[in-house]
This record gives structure tokens, sequence and C-alpha cells, in this order.
């Protein structure tokens, strides 16, 4: 989609990460950024419009002070944060958002707004913890053959071109629940992971020849995905995963697996939703 990239701002310290990140992707892709700041009520008495227009100013000054020659735009929002968010996804490329806000606690990694525009917004959501403290020139992927993993793969395909990045596709296959008495339990498991592995690397042959530009690479492991993608955040610059995966109910707007790569990766985390899902 060619609309901008939108960044949520609320002047935490996590926010402040999320404007370097989106102003840098912008920067990166071409794309127009936009930054929101949603005005809650305030208490009679108090000027809230004023220290939010100050809390959306100085996110935007510090978003050109990274984008250079990048056009930003500002919108104050008003009403439900959550809502408001949602809303801006429909008509942006992405929305970015801080892990946790001034209203959090300090404990969580991930704060209640985060969890649920990840798992509402209309297209891709990032959610970015800290500034970045070194650059590893790798995309992470995961993927299960769902629609949702195709749409996650077509990000992450868009990021690592914009990056010159490689591009890591991670499987991590959980072996169905079988009876450990059941005759030939083992060499069931290893011939049922054998053949998913093999399709799993077709999907990754496929993507290779469309995309000879972009360096793929392609990992299949017996494990969960979470501890899976986790680790392999540790050398990444983004991991993206689809917002719902095969195993995952139908209702859920939010799998297990984006749920808890968002609490668990060692950086930024995109959730994508195929376009046109209902929420």
């Amino acid at each position: 989609m060619a609309g901008p990239i939108v960044v949520g701002v609320d002047g935490s310290e996590a926010s402040r990460a999320a404007i370097e990140w989106a102003a840098a992707d912008a920067r990166r892709r071409r794309l127009p950024l936009k930054v929101v700041h949603v005005c809650e009520q305030w208490p009679r008495g108090i000027d809230g419009r004023k220290y939010c227009l100050g809390t959306l100013e100085a996110g935007a000054d510090s978003a050109r002070a990274v984008s250079g020659d990048v056009e930003v735009s500002t919108e104050l929002l008003e009403g439900n944060v959550v809502e408001a968010l949602i809303a801006q996804s429909a008509s942006a490329e992405s929305l970015v958002l801080g892990s946790r806000g001034l209203g959090g606690f300090a404990g969580l990694v991930l704060g209640s707004v985060g969890m649920a525009v990840a798992g509402h917004a209309a297209g891709p959501a990032v959610i970015v913890r800290a500034p970045a403290v070194a650059l590893h020139n790798q995309i992470v992927v995961g993927d299960d053959g769902s629609e949702c993993a195709r749409e996650a793969m077509a990000y992450a395909i868009e990021q690592a071109r914009a990056r010159h990045a490689r591009l890591l596709v991670i499987y991590a296959w959980q072996a169905p629940i079988v009876s450990a008495y059941a005759p030939d339990y083992g060499l069931l498991l290893e011939d049922a992971f054998r053949e998913e592995s093999r399709t799993a690397q077709e999907r990754v042959s496929r993507w290779r020849q469309e995309h000879p530009d972009i360096e793929i690479t392609d990992h299949q492991v017996a494990e969960h995905p979470v501890p899976a993608l986790s680790k392999a955040s540790t050398t990444a610059d983004l991991v993206v995963v689809g917002s719902r995966g095969l195993g995952g109910f139908a209702s859920a707007v939010l799998g297990s697996v984006s749920h808890g790569v968002l609490h668990r990766a060692a950086c930024p985390v995109a959730v994508v939703r195929p376009r046109g899902e209902e929420s």
C-alpha cells in the first residue's frame, strides 16, 4: 500500500525509539511519515490540548532530525487511543508504536495499547522496544505456509530489499501429540518433520527465484516457533510474523506465536495481517 508510515507518539522512551525506527524506515523506503498523538480527555481546568500539541510537535521534530528529506506531517487525534490508532492503520502503509507507553507498568515488556493495536491493525504493525544498539543486516520472518505467513513474507522481502539485508526464513515444526507408546513413534516423527521441512524448503526456493536480488536463507527446526524466532531475533534488525498461523483459532485476531514473539523478541517485531481481513 502506498500510504504513509504512521508512528504514534506519547513522549515515552519507547515512543522515541518508535519515532527513530519509523523515520529511518520512511527514509529507506522513500515513503512519507505521519506522526500522530491521541489526546485523551483531561480533567477540568487543565489545558490538555496544549500538552498534547507539545508532545506531537516534539515527536515531529525528532522524526525530522532522523529522516532528512522525508515528508513529515502531523495529526492530533482524539478519543480512545486504541480505536484511533487502529483507524489510522486503514490508510497507512504500516503503523509503528513503542512497546509500552507512559501509562504502562514498568515491569511489562509490552503494553495493552501495543498488544491491542497489533492484533487489530489493518496492515503491518511494528512494535519497537528500544533504540537499535547494533546493526545485523538481517531480517527474520516466520513461515508456516498460512495466508498470514505469506503476507508477512511479502513485507519481510520489502524490508530486506530496502535495507540491502539478508533474509532468514524460519520454519519451526511442532510435533503432533502422539502417544510415545505408539509403534515406531520416533520414526513417525522423523518422517513427518522431514516431509514438512521439504515443503518449507520448496516455498523458500520459489521466493528465491522470484527475488534473485535478495539473499534468502532458510532454517527448519523441530521446536516451538516462539523460542525459535526469539533466539533468531538476537541477530536480527527486525522479526516479521503473521498475525495468526495455521494452528490458531479462526476467531483469534492475534495468535499465540505472534503474541509470544512480541513479548520475547530482542529486536522490533512486525505483525502482519492480510488487508481486508475482519478484526
